[in-house]
């Protein structure tokens, strides 16, 4: 469902967006999200949110980094400049002092000292910044006291009760001392008090659990307002895990109820609690002392009830009468399910608001995305989960989360075909685990073919039905809800004006995935016209049929537009030079396209291999090795492999998030031929000397190949390392996903008639 049109809302929400600004210490490390996303060092990044016309944004002024020693100086220097740009841009800062940190390393969540401690930095942030209105002391202090003090994540790693209850106590009693110095200060301050508000089901035999857990969520607020007193649910809980009737009755006297309460909400929050320990992963074990179960995402068990944001805001304002903002609206996922997840956020919290509760705001989060919250930041692994801006070029880019704030925050209501779809959330297909095995609600997905979500949503229509990567992105699409149309060349012929014009027509397409060309490098020289026809002429008609038609065009252009001179990467800028026909028809294309529709997103890539398809030079040599026969290789011609699962992910995102022109895509990494075979043997288990290696002049090749076309980028590295794909292909080829044999019924193309040189372009 889409946000309804602002003309139909009484009164929207405001539009707030925040930084992750998390600095976390795992033991004697500290892992600091300003310096993973690159905002320490880039002031910058402030002109680019204003742009997206939000109201307010939640930025850290933390305690670790202000004034890291206890007897040093505090260095408010990059405070200074930020704080300056945001009062120059009118954007208001809600400003956080500690998002999930114990403090400096003089104190942590468990000592006795660290409220006061808290209190006098927030007291000497409040003299400096008078202006500064809104503040959040403590980021989720209940979450972070379940990760430190319950689950032993994060610093001072406790597993028990009282190790919870004491970070919790302390956490909750240093929000109420540093309110108390700031508003000394400035009285009319405002505390914006943000929580998880993550619920919990499970079966009948652990509804006691359940009920336990459904009211620890709220710890944090019922303490801060004054309302854990000896009647409430947990009182008893509190003072068996070594809290003293003194320090529970302190809130009780001592009331710091929120301003705003700021509502986090994750849909991996909500938990399923199951004691038929067999029907998951030994990792999902855990359990209370009474009952051993498994502890996993309730999106992934319950095919229905589950909470969403609408219920748990309504939950929130039944409970509290406070008022409420969605302080957190992020997915860890693809551009279009980030999109989804925003959409159904701000059409809840329109809906709530319109329905009498007093909901202030919603959040973008996080503005420059997150870096390892896969691992619960407790290492530092690289993973990436962009957000309105990627931060993996040389300066942020916005992404269709950028261009869909600006829309919320100006109009109230943003509009895109792929909002149509549900999010992955809502379909069956995310059930990874069934309660019960007789009603297998996973099996009622439609399987990936030749088209999905035939209806009312524009489709994406896709070229080259019979080839690898036409295939993957039929595939991909399945699996990530994009309503598509796969053609073949049958139903649509890409060198033909009236045969695309018709499908252009019949289908109305809000994008058109160019995945159909002429393969052979070699044949071509033999066959030019037939090459010329469908790699240049073909993608010139698509462009200037989806200029008529006001639709995207993604196209795909090759490393053999290089004439392997240079003995470093190549980058999008750089001059082409092809030393065959193909690569020249590949270079003509990019220049045809680009003139006929400056829009489209043209990417270059190189030496496909994937899971779905036998016929590319990783599978065939495993092919041929594994029968203990030897397999001829290039050991001088230098390429970067490119896995076709990665490929297709990001060049979706990329066209989703609207980008145009030239870009390269390949996983980071360089490889002669022969090392590739032998790299993908030893993953294997197979003697790497059976790759006989030869210089590319002896392999009697009928098109010239540079000997250096290694891709890499100006815009940013998008792809994950070779190392990590090959591991991956190795595992996935097998699995029954990829051998998966849909109703595609694929046919078998003509390849090269040398294995080792087989090439998927």
């Amino acid at each position: 469902m889409r946000v309804k049109q602002s003309g139909l809302i009484k009164s929207r929400p405001a539009l707030w967006a925040g930084v992750e600004g998390s600095t976390v210490r795992v033991r004697d490390d500290y892992y600091d999200q300003l310096e993973s996303s690159g905002h320490a060092k880039r002031s910058d990044d402030l002109d680019l949110f204003a742009g997206l016309g939000i109201q307010a944004i939640r930025y850290p002024v933390l305690w670790e980094r202000v004034a890291p020693t206890e007897a040093g100086e505090p260095d408010w220097s990059w405070a200074d400049a930020r704080l300056g740009r945001l009062r120059e841009l009118r954007l208001d800062p809600i400003v956080g002092l500690v998002h999930h940190g114990s403090g400096p390393r003089h104190t942590s969540l468990i000592d006795p000292g660290f409220p006061e401690k808290l209190a006098t930095f927030a007291a000497s942030v409040a003299r400096r910044y008078p202006w500064v209105r809104s503040y959040t002391p403590i980021n989720e202090p209940l979450t972070t006291a379940r990760f430190s003090g319950l689950y032993g994540h994060w610093y001072p790693h406790g597993q028990d009760d009282v190790t919870f209850m004491r970070a919790l106590l302390t956490q909750c009693k240093a929000v109420v001392l540093a309110m108390r110095a700031i508003r000394e200060i400035n009285p009319a301050a405002q505390l914006i008090q943000t929580e998880d508000l993550g619920k919990c089901f499970g079966t009948p035999r652990l509804a006691y659990q359940v009920k336990f857990e459904n009211e620890r969520r709220w710890l944090s607020f019922d303490l801060l307002s004054g309302r854990v007193g000896e009647d409430h649910v947990l009182r008893d809980y509190l003072e068996q895990a070594g809290a003293s009737e003194s320090e529970l009755n302190w809130f009780l006297e001592n009331p710091c109820p929120p301003s705003v309460m700021g509502i986090n909400h994750y849909i991996t929050s909500e938990r399923f609690l199951d004691e038929r320990l067999d029907r998951y992963p030994a990792a999902t074990h855990g359990g209370n002392g009474k009952h051993r179960y498994a502890d996993v995402e309730a999106v992934r068990v319950l095919a229905e009830g589950l909470s969403g944001p609408r219920k748990l805001l309504e939950e929130a304002w039944e409970r509290y009468k406070l008022p409420l903002a969605i302080t957190e609206a992020h997915l860890g996922c693809t551009s279009e399910e980030q999109l989804r997840w925003l959409n159904e956020v701000w059409t809840a919290a329109c809906e709530v608001k319109e329905g009498g509760a007093d909901i202030r705001a919603v959040t973008i989060w996080s503005l420059l995305g997150s870096h390892d919250w896969n691992q619960l930041l407790t290492c530092a692994n690289g993973h990436y989960e962009p957000g309105a801006f990627d931060v993996r070029g040389p300066s942020p880019r916005p992404t269709a989360l950028a261009r869909m704030a600006r829309d919320l925050a100006t109009k109230g209501a943003h509009d895109h075909p792929l909002l149509e779809a549900p999010g992955w959330w809502h379909r069956l297909d995310r059930l990874h685990y069934l309660p019960n095995p007789e009603r297998p609600y996973a099996q009622t997905s439609k399987r990936p073919g030749r088209e999905m979500g035939r209806g009312a949503t524009p489709p994406l229509l896709i070229t080259g039905a019979t080839g690898t990567l036409g295939y993957a992105f039929a595939r991909i699409c399945h699996f990530r809800g994009i309503p598509y149309r796969l053609m073949s060349r049958r139903e649509m012929d890409i060198a033909e004006r009236d045969s695309v014009e018709a499908a252009m027509r019949g289908l109305k397409p809000w994008a058109v995935v160019n995945a159909a060309g002429y393969v052979r490098v070699d044949q071509a020289e033999q066959e030019a016209t037939a090459c010329y026809r469908e790699n240049s002429e073909g993608p010139e008609i698509l462009a200037a049929t989806c200029a008529r038609h006001s639709a995207q065009l993604l196209t795909f252009s090759s490393d053999l537009v290089f004439d392997g001179t240079k003995r470093e990467p190549y980058v999008e800028s750089d001059p082409v030079g092809p030393l065959n026909v193909y690569g020249k028809s590949k270079a003509e294309a990019e220049q045809r396209v680009l003139e006929a529709l400056p829009s489209a997103l043209v990417i270059r890539t190189s030496a496909f291999f994937g899971p779905w398809d036998e016929h590319n030079f990783v599978s065939l040599a495993l092919s041929v090795m594994t029968q203990g026969l030897k397999f001829i290789a290039a050991d001088d011609a230098y390429v970067s492999p490119t896995y076709v699962p990665d490929l297709v992910q990001a060049s979706l995102d990329l066209l989703i998030d609207g980008e145009s022109g030239i870009w390269h895509l390949a996983n980071a990494g360089q490889v002669t031929w022969a090392d590739l075979a032998r790299t993908v043997a030893g993953i294997h288990g197979i003697k790497p000397s059976l790759v006989d290696a030869r210089p590319t002049e002896l392999l009697g090749l009928a098109a010239a190949r540079p000997l250096y076309s290694v891709l890499g980028s100006e815009r940013g590295q998008f792809l994950p390392s070779l190392e990590d794909a090959l591991n991956r292909y190795s595992n996935e080829r097998w699995s029954p996903y990829a051998r998966f044999k849909s109703v595609l019924n694929q046919a078998v193309s003509a390849r090269r008639p040398t294995a080792q040189l087989a090439r998927s372009e």
